[in-house]
């Protein structure tokens, strides 16, 4: 059986993740920690439900 790791999307949803944090970068500092936090913990949920399935 594969790793998740083996898993294309998850390879993917892991690309998503770095390109979310580089352009969140350029965000106000005002978002800061509304919509900023909020994008980037809603790309990594992509990757770890993938690996942690429920």
């Amino acid at each position: 059986m594969k790793s998740h790791r083996d898993l294309t999307v998850y390879k993917t949803s892991i690309d998503l993740v770095v390109d979310v944090y580089e352009t969140s970068r350029s965000f106000p500092d005002a978002e800061k920690f509304g919509l900023t936090s909020q994008i980037r913990r809603a790309a990594v949920s992509i990757p770890s439900n993938i690996a942690c399935p429920v």
